[in-house]
C-alpha cells in the first residue's frame, strides 16, 4: 500500500511557516473530502430511494394484477387463463417484493449508514478541531503581543511574571490543540479510504445476495410456467394475425362493391321491394313540430318489435315505444318539399307521426311492413302468405296518398269491439299492488280514499268465519288499469295484452305475490308474510272475470266501484296464478251463485 503523507507532531510546538503551509494542504484535502462525501451520500441515498420505490412499485403491481379479476369487463369471455396467469405473477411479485425489501434494508445498513457515520463523526471531528486550533492560535498570538510590550523597569516584575504565565498557558493550549488537530488530519487519510470502500462492499454483497436468492427462488419453478405462458401468447398472436388477414380480406371485398351501394336511391327506377315484411329496421327522419308553422326533422333508428314501433337514438342503450301499430293505418303524404314521407295514424283515424325514408325502396317497404303489422299477421302461422295477400292494399296506399284511413285499414269482420271501445288510449298501467289504476281516476275526479283499494287495513277477515265458500290461491299481481266497459270479456283479454306488452317493453320483471282468498262475500288479497289484507273487493262488485284462452295461468277480473260524484269507475286487475285460472273463475262464479241463492231466500 503506498505511503501516506503525514504532519510531523514534533513540529507542532514550533508552528513554523513550513508546518503551516503543509497544514493548509491537509485542510484543503479535508475540505475537498467533505464536499465529495456529501455528493457521494446523495448518490447513495438516491440508490436507496430507488430501491425503496422498487419495493412499493412491486407491491402495487401485485395488487393491480389481482384487481383484474374484479373488473367488470363488458367483453370478459376467455379471460380465465389470463386471470390464473395474473394470479401466479402476483404471487411472484409478492416474493420479489420480499427480496427487494431485504435488499433495501441491507443498502441502508451497509452502504448509506457508513457514509453518514463517516461524515458525522470523522469529518465533523476534523472541522471541530480546526476551529479549536484556530482559537488557540489566536489566543497565543494575543498573549505574545502582550508579552512583547512589557517595559524594562524592575518595578514591573510582578506584571512580567503574570504575562509569562499567560504566554505559557496559551502556548501549551495551542500545542495541545495542534497535536490533536494534526493527529485527526493524519488519521483522516486512512479513514477516508475505508469510508470509500466499506459502502461499496456492502452494496456489492447486498446485490449478490439479492441475485443469488432470486435465482434460487425463480429459475427452477418458473421455467415451465414461462414456457407455457409464452406458448399461449404466441398462439394468441397467431390467431390475431389470422383474424387480421380475414378482416383485411373482408374489408377489401366490402370496399370493392359497386358505387350504387353508397348512393341513396340508386335503384329508383326498378327497386327490388319485399312487400311481405313483418318486421323492419333502419334509419328514418322523424318530423317534430316546434311551433305553429315550424317543424324540425330528426334522424333516428326505428325498428319494429311485435306490434310496436320502437325508436332508438344513436348511443342509447335501448329503444323506446313510439307507437302501437296494431289496427293503425299508414299512408303516403306530401310533407313540405321532402320526398318519401308517410304517416302512421291511430286506429281512430287521428294523425300520428310522420316519417321520411331515404329511398323509394325503404319508403315502400316500411309502408308494407307497417300495413302487415297493423293487421297482426305476425301472430298467425303463415305471416308471409298473408302478407302477400295484403300487397294490393299497400300498393293502393302508395299510389293514392290522399286515401281515407278507413279504406287503408278495413275493419275486421265479426262483432269484436274496437280497442278504444274497451280501454281509452294512453290509460296508465299500475304494476304495483299498492296503487291500482282506479286510484289514478280518483285523483282526477278530486276524491280521495283512505286506502288505494277502498278498504281499511285489518288483519282479521270476519266474512271468512260464516262464509259457505273459502278457497285460497297463490297469485302474482301483473298490473291494473282503468277500462271503459264491462259488457264483454274482451276487455280483460285486451288488458292482459297491454299489461304484458308494457312489462316486456319496459323490462319490468318484479311481481307482487299474494294469497287470493275467494269467499261467498269478498275477494281478498292477503300478504303471505304478515297475513295483512292488501286489498278487498266485494264479490258483488266483480262484473267480469275470465282466464286467458291460451295461457291458462293468466286470470283477470273487472271491478265496478261507485265514486263520490255519483258515477262508477271500472278497473281491470290481471294476475298470474300458480294453478289454472279457470279454477279461480270457477270459485268466483260459485261465490256469485251463493249470493244469488241467499238473496232468493
Amino acid at each position: 500500500m503506498p505511503a501516506v503523507d503525514k504532519l510531523l507532531l514534533e513540529e507542532a510546538l514550533q508552528d513554523s511557516p513550513q508546518t503551516r503551509s503543509l497544514l493548509s494542504v491537509f485542510e484543503e484535502d479535508a475540505g475537498t473530502l467533505t464536499d465529495y462525501t456529501n455528493q457521494l451520500l446523495q448518490a447513495m441515498q438516491r440508490v436507496y430511494g430507488a430501491q425503496n420505490e422498487m419495493c412499493l412499485a412491486t407491491q402495487q403491481l401485485s395488487k393491480q394484477l389481482l384487481a383484474y379479476e374484479k373488473q367488470n369487463f363488458a367483453l370478459g369471455k376467455g379471460d380465465e387463463e389470463v386471470i390464473s396467469t395474473l394470479h401466479y405473477f402476483s404471487k411472484v411479485m409478492d416474493e420479489l417484493n420480499g427480496l427487494h425489501t431485504e435488499l433495501a434494508k441491507q443498502l441502508a445498513d451497509t452502504m448509506v449508514l457508513p457514509v453518514i457515520q463517516f461524515r458525522e463523526k470523522d469529518l465533523t471531528e476534523v472541522s471541530t478541531l480546526k476551529d479549536l486550533f484556530g482559537l488557540a492560535s489566536t489566543e497565543h498570538d494575543l498573549s505574545m503581543a502582550k508579552y512583547s510590550r512589557l517595559p524594562k523597569k524592575k518595578e514591573n516584575e510582578r506584571v512580567k511574571t503574570e504575562v509569562r504565565k499567560e504566554v505559557a498557558s496559551a502556548r501549551r493550549k495551542q500545542h495541545l490543540s495542534s497535536l490533536q488537530y494534526y493527529c485527526a488530519l493524519n488519521a483522516l487519510q486512512y479513514r477516508k479510504r475505508m469510508a470509500m470502500m466499506e459502502p461499496l462492499i456492502g452494496f456489492a454483497h447486498g446485490q449478490i445476495n439479492f441475485f443469488k436468492r432470486g435465482a434460487e427462488m425463480f429459475s427452477k419453478s418458473m421455467d415451465g410456467f414461462l414456457s407455457s405462458v409464452t406458448g399461449m401468447v404466441q398462439s394468441i398472436q397467431v390467431e390475431l394475425e389470422a383474424e387480421a388477414d380475414k378482416m383485411r380480406v373482408s374489408q377489401q371485398e366490402l370496399l370493392s362493391v359497386d358505387e350504387s351501394v353508397y348512393t341513396p336511391d340508386s335503384d329508383v327506377a326498378t327497386p327490388q321491394i319485399n312487400r311481405n315484411l313483418i318486421q323492419k329496421a333502419g334509419y328514418l327522419n322523424l318530423r317534430n313540430k316546434t311551433g305553429l308553422v315550424t317543424t324540425t326533422w330528426e334522424r333516428l333508428y326505428f325498428f319494429t318489435q311485435g306490434g310496436n314501433l320502437m325508436c332508438q337514438p344513436r348511443g342509447a342503450v335501448a329503444g323506446g315505444l313510439i307507437q302501437d301499430l296494431d289496427n293503425c293505418s299508414v299512408m303516403a303524404v306530401d310533407c313540405e318539399d321532402r320526398r318519401y314521407c308517410f304517416q302512421i295514424s291511430t286506429p281512430s283515424g287521428k294523425p300520428g307521426i310522420i316519417l321520411q325514408a331515404e329511398s323509394r325502396k325503404e319508403y315502400e317497404e316500411w309502408i308494407c311492413a307497417v300495413n302487415n303489422i297493423s293487421r297482426q299477421i305476425y301472430l298467425t302461422d303463415n305471416p308471409e302468405v298473408i302478407g302477400t295477400c295484403l300487397h294490393s292494399t299497400a300498393s293502393q296506399n302508395m299510389k293514392n296518398p290522399d286515401t281515407e284511413n278507413d279504406k287503408t285499414v278495413p275493419q275486421a269482420a265479426g262483432s269484436t269491439p274496437d280497442t278504444e271501445e274497451l280501454i281509452a288510449p294512453g290509460t296508465p298501467i299500475q304494476f304495483d299492488i299498492v296503487l291500482p289504476a282506479s286510484e289514478f281516476l280518483d285523483q282526477n275526479r278530486g276524491s280521495r280514499r283512505t286506502n288505494p283499494f277502498g278498504e281499511m287495513e285489518d288483519a282479521s277477515f270476519p266474512e271468512a268465519e260464516d262464509s259457505l265458500l273459502q278457497q285460497m290461491f297463490i297469485v302474482r299481481f301483473l298490473g291494473s288499469m282503468a277500462v271503459k266497459t264491462d259488457h264483454t270479456t274482451e276487455v280483460i283479454y285486451e288488458a292482459m295484452r297491454q299489461v304484458l306488452a308494457a312489462r316486456a317493453i319496459h323490462n319490468i320483471f318484479r311481481m307482487t305475490e299474494s294469497h287470493l282468498m275467494v269467499t261467498s262475500q269478498t275477494l281478498r288479497l292477503i300478504d303471505p308474510q304478515t297475513q295483512v289484507s292488501r286489498a278487498c273487493f266485494e264479490l258483488t262488485s266483480v262484473t267480469q272475470f275470465a282466464a286467458h284462452q291460451e295461457n291458462k295461468r293468466l286470470v283477470g277480473f273487472v271491478i265496478r266501484v261507485p265514486e263520490s260524484t255519483g258515477e262508477e269507475s271500472l278497473s281491470t286487475y290481471i294476475f298470474e296464478s300458480n294453478s289454472e285460472g279457470e279454477k279461480i273463475c270457477y270459485a268466483i262464479n260459485l261465490g256469485k251463485e251463493i249470493i244469488e241463492v241467499q238473496k232468493a231466500h
